[in-house]
C-alpha cells in the first residue's frame, strides 16, 4: 500500500510541476484536478481498492482519459467480504477474478448522481448490469448503498459505495 501511495504522490508531484513550469503559465486550479485513482489515494479510505487496482494492473486504465463513473467501495466495504477473500483476490493466480470484480465497479461514462437516480443501470466494463435504485434518500447500486455521491476527478466520478459489488 505505501508503494502506491508514493507513487501516486510522485506522479501528482511531476503533474503540479509540469503544469507549474509549462511555458511559464500558471495553470489553472480545475486543469488541476486529480484523476480518478489520485482522487480515491487522497481520500485514504479506498487503500484496499487501490491495492486490488494495483495488483489487477488497473491503474494505468484508471488514470486514462475516461471518463469513467466509478462505485468506489470504501476499505470497510473490503472488510465485510468473507475473511481471507482479499488476500485470496490480491493472488497473481486470481488476477483475472480480481480484475472482473474491479471493473465490475466501473461505467464509461461520466454519470452523475442526478444520472444514476433517473436510470434503472448500466453496464459495467467488466460487461455485468448493476441495477440502480432509489428510495426516498437511498440509492443503492445492485445491494451496495451509496453513502457519498459526484466526487469529481479529472477523468470522471466517483460514486462512493459501503458494499463491495460481485458479479
Amino acid at each position: 500500500m505505501k508503494r502506491l501511495t508514493l507513487t501516486t504522490l510522485a506522479v501528482a508531484l511531476l503533474l503540479v510541476a509540469s503544469f507549474a513550469g509549462a511555458g511559464g503559465h500558471t495553470a489553472k486550479k480545475a486543469e488541476m484536478k486529480s484523476d480518478i485513482v489520485e482522487t480515491a489515494v487522497a481520500a485514504g479510505s479506498f487503500n484496499t481498492l487501490a491495492t486490488a487496482l494495483e495488483a489487477a494492473g488497473l491503474i494505468d486504465a484508471l488514470k486514462g482519459d475516461g471518463p469513467f463513473t466509478v462505485f468506489a467501495p470504501t476499505d470497510e466495504a473490503f472488510a465485510k467480504l468473507p475473511e481471507g477473500t482479499v488476500e485470496s483476490l490480491l493472488e497473481p493466480a486470481n488476477v483475472d477474478q480480481l480484475k472482473a470484480i474491479l471493473t465490475y465497479h466501473v461505467v464509461a461514462g461520466n454519470l452523475g448522481s442526478s444520472e444514476v437516480v433517473a436510470s434503472a443501470g448500466a453496464t459495467s466494463l467488466q460487461g455485468g448490469e448493476l441495477t440502480f435504485s432509489a428510495n426516498g434518500d437511498s440509492v443503492q447500486i445492485n445491494d451496495a448503498k451509496v453513502v457519498s455521491v459526484d466526487v469529481e476527478a479529472s477523468n470522471g466520478v466517483i460514486h462512493v459505495i459501503d458494499s463491495v459489488l460481485l458479479p
